[in-house]
Order: C-alpha cells, then structure tokens, then sequence
C-alpha cells in the first residue's frame, strides 16, 4: 500500500511557490533598447538598483547571461520583451522600461551630452580611467562604452587614427561616463560618432 505523504515535505513549496516567485533579477532589470547588426540581435538592459548596464546578445556575455529571444510589436516600444538566460540556465523576461531620469546638470555646464564635454558626471574608478586609456591605444578594437557590438567601422576608425592618444582617451572618459548612467547602446553609438567627428574637425 502506498504510504501517505507527510505535510513537511511541502513546507518549502509552500513558503516558497514556483507559481508566484519573482526572479530576483527581473525586479530589477529593465529592457532599454534593441538593436540588430549583421543579423545579430543585441539588448540592452538597465539595474535600476546599480544604474549599470550591459548587452546581451546570442552569445553569452562576460556574465553568463544570454538573449534567447525579442517579443512584443517592433513599432511599440512599450511593448517590447527580451528572455534571458542567466548563468545557470534559469531564465527571466526583462520588459522595457523608461530608464530612470538622468541628474540634471548646472546651469552653465558648457555644453555636450548631459555629462559629455563641459557636463558633470561621477567621478570614474581607477579600472575605468584604465579601460579609457587602453581603448584609446587600441581604438580600432572598440570598447565596452562606444554604441557598436564590435570594433567601430572603418570610418569612423580612419577619423580616430588622425587624433592623438590624449584626445581619444578624453572621448572615452565620457562616454564611460554616459554608460554607467544607463544610456542605451544606440544612443552611446549616436553620441560617441557625433564626439568623433566634432573632435576630427577640430571643434572641441
């Protein structure tokens, strides 16, 4: 005969339900933005605890985490969804979300992109200033902050090849600052093309 199940066995089912746990990262994750290149698609999300952001792609990233797949309508922003896959194999949707409002900069700041040329940002850490350095002498390598999934294109690496080390190294610094406020990967990429070329031209 079968023996009758005990109720301690379900304690921990029942304190803790599959049905209505959230998973801890999806708390506080956000979608911020998609984007596709060379047939690949990347997204880009937002610890609204932290203010960090990373992309995801096909490929898992330096943390584990791996994008299995877009949803909601291409047209509607608000509508949009991305599935990850987090070291481990658990699996969370990120739904977008507005990122959150960005400091507000002092009148006067002299210009640039809310904590470009002229702004204020947070100070960076020593491996940051290290990162905006190294990515200066390696500029045709690309770098975690600069907008593209990879190295940056031809034309735009023809254009840093004509600054020197300190100017290249000035323009990382910034756009280091604007990823660790969360700005979306197209945005970084819109900001950084136009710093390249105000900064080719000679204009900052």
């Amino acid at each position: 005969m079968p023996q009758p199940l005990k109720q301690e066995l379900f304690e921990g089912l029942l304190t803790n339900p599959p049905f209505t746990r959230s998973l801890g990262l999806s708390d506080t994750l956000i979608l911020t933005g998609v984007a596709r290149f060379d047939n690949e698609v990347y997204a880009t999300l937002l610890d609204t605890k932290t203010m960090e952001s990373q992309v995801v792609s096909q490929k898992p990233n330096r943390e584990g985490w791996q994008l299995i797949g877009i949803g909601g309508d291409p047209a509607l922003m608000h509508t949009w969804s991305a599935k990850i896959q987090i070291k481990g194999g658990e699996v969370a949707v990120i739904r977008y979300g507005k990122p959150p409002p960005k400091p507000k900069r002092p009148i006067g700041g002299g210009g640039g992109f809310g904590g470009g040329p002229g702004g204020s940002q947070a100070p960076l850490s020593p491996s940051e200033q290290a990162e905006a350095k190294q990515a200066a002498v390696n500029f045709r390598e690309g770098f975690s902050s600069d907008g593209y999934p990879r190295q940056p294109p031809p034309e735009t690496v023809e254009k840093l090849s004509r600054m020197s080390v300190e100017q290249r190294e000035a323009i990382n610094r910034e756009m280091i600052g604007i990823r660790n406020r969360g700005m979306s990967m197209e945005e970084r990429r819109r900001i950084y093309e136009d710093m390249v070329n105000r900064t080719s031209r000679g204009g900052r």
